[in-house]
């Protein structure tokens, strides 16, 4: 079984925000793939289903984001789940909107999200980091996270969405890079290179 955790704040005053991008990927997941109806266990929203024949299970820790760890920590004991089945989708300040980037392991880059499910689980897992640009000054970024987006990156955020359901399976299946590039030539296909996205 893989499990598919994706990073946010739970309540309608952050469903929008830039830090629930996770959510938001969880969700389309979920809808493209036909998954069961969400329920609440392990401190958050679960969700089973099948993905390119893969059993995944999808979680929302409704913990609050620096506490994200104790919701995941919980659901892999109880699945027995290691960190190779893990993936962690969330909001990445380094990448430029739109942009989409799989890695194992490395830092957090202060991330209480991803801090937390270092601490509970270890460090080496599966991180989906969803681009949402950087505000260009360190003691703006709480602020950016925790804002909605705006109107003009909906296009966008909602095609990435698109994007990781649709390539989905590859992920399930182990081949990273074929699902980062499968990402990649969506987001291309729509529109939303970086020299437009510069330009917007």
């Amino acid at each position: 079984m893989r499990l598919f955790v994706g990073l946010g704040n739970p309540g309608a005053k952050y469903a929008a925000n830039r830090h629930n991008i996770g959510f938001l990927a969880i969700d389309e997941i979920a809808r493209r793939h036909r998954f069961a109806p969400w329920r609440s266990r392990f401190q958050g929203q679960i969700s089973e289903g099948s993905v390119g024949g893969e059993r995944v299970m999808l979680l929302k820790p409704q913990t609050y984001m620096n506490e994200s760890g104790q919701s995941v920590g919980e659901a892999m004991r109880f699945f027995k789940i290691g960190l190779a089945d893990l993936t962690v989708f969330h909001d990445e300040l380094d990448l430029a909107p739109a942009k989409l980037r799989v890695k194992v392991g490395g830092g957090n880059a202060g991330h209480n999200g991803l801090r937390s499910i270092t601490a509970h689980c270890g460090n080496d897992y599966r991180r989906a980091r969803l681009g949402i640009g950087h505000p260009g000054d360190k003691a703006l970024v709480h602020h950016f996270v925790l804002s909605d987006f705006a109107k003009a990156e909906w296009p966008w955020v909602e095609d990435l969405c698109t994007a990781c359901a649709d390539a989905a399976p590859l992920l399930a299946g182990g081949e990273d890079a074929s699902f980062q590039n499968k990402v990649h030539l969506f987001m291309e296909a729509r529109g939303h290179g970086a020299a437009k996205l510069a330009g917007a």
